[in-house]
């Protein structure tokens, strides 16, 4: 239980994702932008860091990171952001369910739509190495996976993909970009998604906002619901509520898990260069 609960939390973080910024203006002048709608404003910059508790109950059993690069890169001719997400147990759980996963991707700076992902997993004896490519022309994805006797990638899948599509990284990212001061409680903001070999319509419920008491201090934050599936391991639909920061930032504050046994999520516990100020809550 303890090990699908570490999956669940780093599932949660996930779903949730330079040098200056001349060096990302220089590349953009250099490709066309037409067939890439762009975002009104990317809400993260440069070098950005966030630092993460994983708990069960009030026991902190791993520690989180997000992080933007700080240097620009170019992929299928265009510039990107490359993002990575890891997560790991610590303490007595690592003795028991070692875990120490890393997610990552690149994504276009205009956009915000995924060029190439990466997913490399260490959980227990079990590891698993995926690369997964999109060429937006001819809207073919390729997913490669290594195992871990296995020296080369091989098992090549392909698959074809819809406009804008988004997946765990580039997904979070422009889940970041959303106004939510369009919307009011209970509007549903929908993503589609790909994740492994199957495509997703993720439906994401706004609840409202509220000041959360953390480890930063006190934030005024946007609360939402993933719409999950009633499983073995997720107790019903609105079994995981996230809160992100009601600012520009819209940093993830907190996830939380209501599961079959007991609950579990992160919290944040520190952060570096982001992009605007935080809504912090002054009042008393």
């Amino acid at each position: 239980m303890k090990k699908n609960l570490i999956l669940v939390i780093l599932f949660c973080l996930s779903v949730f994702s330079v040098s200056a910024q001349k060096n990302y203006e220089d590349l953009y002048s250099e490709i066309p932008q037409e067939d890439f709608p762009e975002i009104e404003y990317v809400p993260f910059e440069a070098g950005e860091e966030i630092e993460y508790k994983i708990y069960y109950s009030f026991i902190t059993v791993g520690r989180g990171q997000l992080k933007v690069h700080k240097n620009p890169y170019k992929i299928n001719n265009r510039a990107a952001y490359k993002v990575d997400v890891r997560a790991k147990t610590t303490g007595m759980v690592d003795w028991v369910a070692k875990i120490d996963d890393h997610w990552g991707g690149y994504i276009d700076t205009a956009s915000l739509v995924p060029h190439q992902a990466y997913r490399f997993i260490k959980e227990g004896n079990y590891r698993k190495n995926e690369i997964v490519s999109y060429d937006h022309n001819s809207q073919m994805l390729e997913v490669k996976t290594r195992g871990k006797n296995e020296d080369e990638y091989g098992n090549h899948m392909y698959y074809e993909f819809p406009p804008q599509i988004r997946d765990l990284i580039s997904g979070f990212a422009y889940f970041r970009a959303i106004d939510f001061d369009t919307l009011m409680p209970n509007d549903t903001i929908k993503i589609p998604a790909f994740f492994e070999d199957t495509f997703y319509n993720l439906e994401i419920v706004y609840l409202g906002d509220e000041t959360l008491d953390l480890a930063i201090g006190k934030v005024r934050a946007h609360k939402v619901s993933p719409v999950m599936p009633k499983t073995k391991i997720f107790d019903g639909e609105n079994s995981v509520m996230g809160w992100f920061s009601a600012d520009k930032n819209k940093i993830p504050l907190k996830i939380n898990a209501d599961l079959y046994v007991g609950s579990g999520g992160l919290e944040i516990t520190s952060f570096r260069n982001i992009k605007y100020p935080i809504n912090f809550d002054m009042s008393n």
